[in-house]
This record gives structure tokens, C-alpha cells and sequence, in this order.
């Protein structure tokens, strides 16, 4: 499918700065392992500490895994960086389309630009777009309910979707600390009473419109990094969540998904009631709360219990550190929810375009298809890229540098921990984090970088017009990119 026309060249803005990136990135990485009294914690919904607790002596500053920026050091000059990038966006591995957007983090100041204003396709770097828009609308504390009803008939239980895409079934599930089936189960079982679980209905009508998007590739369902996106689903939607825990380096995150992930949860759920049978458990909807309870019943209607997922700042930190596709579309629908939008493709793009506008951002220079970036219809800018993540690390909404926290490092973690390890690229190490992105001939790295005098610059290169050969080649290409802006004084 061809790229629709770009939208009109502007001049760039500026945005001034206090970046505080590198504390983000320390204080919000560590959300994962261990939650202290303070902002963060807030976030978390953790109540404030009691008096024993706070007759406990302070726990002492983390150690700095990764050196940080010097806020003092001197700025690269728009010649340094040409001078720097521009003999390197001919390689042939990054094809015949290369732009770019590289600009200074504590001034915002543009720095190098090479089609920067220009919609290119973005694959998995969208989901920097995904995790800001997400914690804009809902929040770095939102976590989101699956909930049990009573249904029309005595003994009916009503499984009904928030859209949490983490939900386990046990103690047994992919995504660690996730909320889980057999808790529910239980407090459903004690709100019945005397009443015995026949039969769940699976209520998943908070998602409407197709469950695959628009520019997906013919095996994108079935290729183990996709699948149907539904508002209620379980490991999102792997059949083997154990096994795909287990096996996730091996396969790079590739799992087998249920082609209808809110019927396979609603087995699930079933076996934990009791209820034995797939005939008894099918899609509907939740009855109105209200009704009148019989034979000593609850009413149709009334919550039987309820359980929430992993706060917001932590599925973003997911989605980026593992680029989860799956999850990414949950978050899609989170912001569509928030901006009173249809929980759909098509409404979580129009949501997510809404909230750039309200951050000050160009949104004429964002078109998407779906919030993942597996849609090849998706559009981003590379200055937008860059404008985004200057803005996340400003410091006047902190809760948006939950960004960072999962951004892959060169050389150490994630998608990078086995890129920038060879000669050519090897000063980016430790000071290139990025997001990776990647579909057959499309590559794309956008994020933040340390040059060698240790001023902080935001970059984005995207390439969709790459050779269809060995994608290693061109990662290689793209890393030498960040490996230059890492390596100079760039003045």
C-alpha cells in the first residue's frame, strides 16, 4: 500500500527544557523490582506510610547503573551532527528512504534533520506514542478491572472484560504480579453463597469493531507476535503462557496465541467455578445492576468481585521493555476509553492523535492503524519522535518518563542487548536507549543518546524502503547512526 501524501512542511518549534531523563530512567526501572514511599508510590496506589514505617531509617540512593548526562556539557552544532550522521544514511542496507530527526534534550533545539517533518512507516517505535498518550489519559496509577457479575438466571456468572491484557489464570501466568483468575473465582464463589456456578457468559463487548487491524500482514495473527485483540483474554492470549515465559529469549517473545482469546478465558474461569463443559460458557453481555434476586440468588447484575491489573506505569514499562504488541493494543483502548472514543483500531487512533494535539504536539504528523506498529498504514515523523521524547523528559509531567524506564540499552538489555557489540558501533554501549522497530524492509530506532563531551541528544531514524535481505545488516547501518551521535563532541 502506498504512503498517503506528507502532510505540509512546517518549521520546527523549540521546546525549552529541564531535562530529567536520567533520573526517570533510574527511578522508574526500579518500579518493576521494589516500590518506595514517595511519587512513584503514589502511582502505585500504595497508601502512605505508617509510623513504623517511617521510624525506619531512610533507605539509601541507588547506585547509578548508567552514567547520566552533564546538563553543562557543551552542545553539538547543527555541522558537528551533519557532519557526523550524513555519510552514513547512504548505506545501502538502509535503502532509499532514510529520515531522520536528531535534536539537543535540554534545549530542544533541532540539531539535524533529513525528512524529519515526513510520515514514514514507524513499526514498533509507535509504541513510544502508545505509552505517553496512555499514561496522558489515564494516568501512571490506572489499573484496569475485570469484573464478575450476576447473570439472568440463578447461578449465571457474567465475566466481563475491562480490557487487561496481563489477566492470568493462576500463579502460573506470563506476566508476573498480574491479576488472576482464581482470585476472582473465589471471591465470586463466596458471593454466590449457597447458590452453585452453572454457567459463565463471557461478556467481552467493550471492544467492538475487527479484532485484527488494518496493514497487518496475512501472518501477523498467527505468527505468535499478534493476535485477536479482544477486552477480555488471559497471558495475552497465549495458549501456553509457561512455556512461552520459558522459551521467550529463544523465540524472541513469539507464542502461540487462542484465535478467540475471550472464549478460551471464559474455560478457564468455568474449570475454576467448577462449571465442566465448553457448552456452557458463551459471549454475551452483562444485565443492567437492578434486578430482582430469586430463590435467594444474587440479583442479576450485582458485582460478585472484581479484580485490577498491574498499575499503568507498569504496563508501559512491559509493552517498551518486551515490545509487546498485544499489550500495546490494550493501551490503545485505554486511551480511546479516556477520551470517550470507541474502545477500537480505529478509535484508539483517533484518541491517541487527540491526546498529541492536547500535548502541544503536531498531530498532522501521525497517522495510525493500530497503537503496536504492526500496521505497514501506520505514519509517524521522526521529528515527532523526537519532540515526544524531549517532552517526556521534561520533568513538568514526570509521570510521562515511565517511557524510559524500559527503553532497551546498547549492548545491555532488551532488543539492543546484542547490538552495538562490534567495532563499528560499539561507542554506543550503554548510552544508546532505544526503541527498535521492525517489519520486513521497514527499521526504525528512535530515542535518546550520551555523546562523548556527555550532552543528552534525542534522535529518530526510520527507513521503510530497506532490502528485503538480512535485516542484521541494516540494524548494523542504523546502529552506526546512533554509534556516531554517541562517539563525537559532534561540534
Amino acid at each position: 500500500m502506498s504512503a498517503p501524501p506528507p502532510a505540509p512542511r512546517r518549521r520546527r518549534r523549540l521546546l525549552p527544557v529541564a531535562v530529567l531523563a536520567t533520573v526517570l530512567l533510574l527511578v522508574l526501572a526500579g518500579v518493576a523490582v521494589v516500590v518506595r514511599p514517595g511519587p512513584v508510590a503514589g502511582w502505585l496506589g500504595d497508601e502512605a506510610a505508617g509510623p513504623a514505617a517511617s521510624a525506619r531509617p531512610p533507605e539509601p540512593d541507588p547506585s547509578p547503573v548508567l552514567a547520566g548526562p552533564d546538563a553543562n556539557a557543551p552542545q553539538p552544532t547543527p555541522a558537528g551532527v551533519r557532519a557526523a550522521v550524513e555519510p552514513l544514511l547512504g548505506a545501502a542496507a538502509l535503502g532509499g528512504r532514510v529520515n531522520v530527526s536528531v535534536a539537543d534534550a535540554t534545549t530542544g533545539e533541532s540539531l539535524y534533520t533529513r525528512g524529519g517533518d515526513d510520515g514514514t512507516v514507524p513499526a514498533s517505535v509507535t509504541k513510544l506514542v502508545t505509552g505517553v498518550t496512555v499514561l496522558e489519559a489515564r494516568g501512571p496509577g490506572y489499573r484496569i478491572p475485570t469484573r464478575a457479575v450476576a447473570g439472568a438466571n440463578p447461578g449465571e456468572v457474567v465475566l466481563v472484560g475491562g480490557g487487561d491484557p496481563t489477566l492470568a489464570v493462576d500463579g502460573k501466568g506470563f506476566y508476573p504480579g498480574a491479576a488472576r483468575l482464581d482470585a476472582l473465582a473465589k471471591q465470586v464463589k463466596q458471593a454466590l453463597g449457597g447458590t452453585a456456578p452453572t454457567k459463565v457468559t463471557v461478556d467481552s463487548s467493550l471492544f467492538p469493531g475487527p479484532v485484527h487491524a488494518s496493514g497487518w500482514d496475512d501472518d501477523i495473527p498467527t505468527g505468535g507476535y499478534g493476535a485477536s485483540i479482544t477486552a477480555l483474554m488471559t497471558d495475552g492470549a497465549r495458549t501456553d503462557p509457561e512455556a512461552a515465559r520459558r522459551t521467550f529469549d529463544d523465540t524472541h517473545g513469539a507464542a502461540e496465541r487462542a484465535p478467540e482469546p475471550d472464549l478460551a478465558a471464559g474455560r478457564s474461569f468455568a474449570r475454576l467455578l467448577g462449571i465442566g463443559g465448553n457448552a456452557q460458557v458463551k459471549r454475551g453481555t452483562a444485565p443492567a445492576a437492578g434486578g430482582t434476586a430469586t430463590a435467594g440468588a444474587p440479583a442479576p447484575g450485582t458485582e460478585l468481585g472484581k479484580v485490577e491489573s498491574l498499575p499503568m506505569v507498569r504496563l508501559v514499562d512491559i509493552m517498551i521493555s518486551d515490545s509487546d504488541n498485544v499489550i500495546a493494543e490494550a493501551l490503545a483502548r485505554q486511551v480511546a476509553l479516556a477520551r470517550n472514543q470507541p474502545a477500537s483500531f480505529a478509535g484508539g487512533a483517533a484518541a491517541m492523535d487527540v491526546v498529541i494535539g492536547e500535548l502541544g504536539l503536531p498531530a498532522d504528523e501521525i497517522s495510525l492503524a493500530d497503537a503496536s506498529g504492526l500496521s505497514r498504514n501506520n505514519r509517524i515523523s521522526p521529528s515527532l519522535l523526537t519532540d515526544l521524547i524531549t517532552l517526556a523528559g521534561k520533568g513538568e509531567q514526570p509521570e510521562l518518563g515511565a517511557i524510559f524506564g524500559g527503553l532497551p540499552v546498547g549492548a545491555w538489555s532488551g532488543t539492543l542487548g546484542e547490538r552495538y557489540r562490534v567495532d563499528t558501533t560499539a561507542a554506543g554501549a550503554g548510552v544508546v536507549r532505544a526503541k527498535t522497530g521492525t517489519l520486513t524492509g521497514v527499521h526504525a530506532l528512535a530515542g535518546l543518546v550520551t555523546t562523548a563531551e556527555g550532552r543528552l541528544l534525542t534522535f529518530a531514524v526510520l527507513t521503510d524502503r530497506a532490502p528485503a535481505g538480512d535485516p542484521d545488516v541494516t540494524r548494523q547501518a542504523l546502529d552506526r547512526i546512533g554509534g556516531a551521535l554517541a562517539g563525537c563532541g559532534c561540534r
